[in-house]
């Protein structure tokens, strides 16, 4: 997996990969334009649509309908207001969805991948080119 990053102007920068470009940009408050999500929030963002997608794939996998259902996630920020202390995903089956594949869907949404590489993390090494 190879990405390449690039800088279109301002505060935003772009990441192309497998043949998409994800947009980001500053928020106006520190100094962009607020035309992109910051990569924080994409960050944020990647955790609530890998934890959509493990709730949708559950559902598809057994024909249980989708109508209806949802996710939302919330990120509490630290007394500091820096880090964030907590994630809260909440899940919302479609209705009628059946009582005795409750539990297994929450194990199948706490299986997103993002959420286990924030647990266990891989190591980071930054190189310089110069």
């Amino acid at each position: 997996m190879e990405m390449t990053v690039k800088f279109p102007g301002g505060k935003k920068v772009d990441v192309d990969y497998g043949g998409f470009t994800i947009r980001t940009d500053q928020p106006k408050e520190d100094g962009g334009e607020g035309s992109a999500p910051s990569p924080f929030e994409l960050f944020i963002a990647s955790i609530a649509a890998c934890a959509g997608y493990y709730a949708l794939n559950f559902c598809l996998t057994r024909n249980l309908a989708t109508d209806g259902m949802g996710i939302s996630l919330k990120a509490e920020r630290a007394s500091d207001g820096k880090m964030i202390r907590e994630i809260i995903i909440d899940v919302r089956p479609p209705k009628g969805f059946p009582k005795e594949y409750v539990p297994a869907l929450q194990r199948s949404v706490e299986s997103c991948t993002v959420k286990k590489h924030i647990q266990n993390p891989p190591q980071f090494l930054v190189r310089m080119a110069v």
